[in-house]
């Protein structure tokens, strides 16, 4: 059985130096708070309100390190609440996706683009893709049980990368529906 933790990964933002600089001051280093599950990532001191058109989300956790480009990842919930259409999307592609205006001590970004609903998926080792029988970039199942809302994940993604620790990651509104189940079984 290939057994899988799962994680909430809870509304967040990755940026780039350069609007680190422009939300809180040029030359601003992100502070470190906690690291995360993957190897590298951590939570932050810093954050910022999400502007979209309807309404506001403040207090948005920065991930840190800084990225290439700024991206948002929110619940399609969340999204539709500040009057949002996110595309759900991997990390990274986010062309044609969503914009927002990003508000931070210094100063406001205004993204043209970068607002999406992460797709599930699995962040898997090398080592355990060949124990799981599964490869990069498949799409896989996963059966995630809880008392009452047990539930079968479908187009979940596999990355796997010798830099990432094995768990699979759902948003919010995911993990509502599955009752916050913290293990899956990965069926094909």
């Amino acid at each position: 059985m290939a057994k899988v933790l799962i994680e909430t990964s809870a509304r967040h933002i990755h940026l780039s130096q350069e609007h680190v600089d422009i939300l809180f001051g040029a030359g601003h280093q992100l502070t470190h708070k906690k690291d995360l599950s993957q190897p590298g990532q951590f939570a932050c001191e810093e954050r910022v309100t999400v502007v979209g058109p309807k309404r506001e989300l403040k207090n948005v956790s920065i991930l840190g390190p800084v990225r290439k480009e700024s991206q948002v990842e929110l619940s399609a919930t969340d999204a539709r609440s500040i009057g949002l259409n996110a595309p759900v999307r991997e990390s990274g592609v986010l062309e044609g996706s969503a914009p927002c205006k990003l508000v931070g001590p210094a100063g406001e970004v205004d993204l043209e683009y970068g607002v999406i609903v992460a797709k599930r998926h699995i962040h898997i080792t090398p080592e355990d893709a060949q124990a799981f029988g599964v490869s990069d970039k498949e799409i896989v199942k996963v059966k995630a049980d809880s008392d009452g809302r047990s539930l079968i994940f479908d187009d979940v993604v596999v990355r796997v990368s010798a830099s990432y620790a094995t768990a699979m990651h759902i948003d919010t509104d995911e993990a509502n529906a599955c009752g916050g189940a913290t293990v899956g079984e990965i069926v094909k």
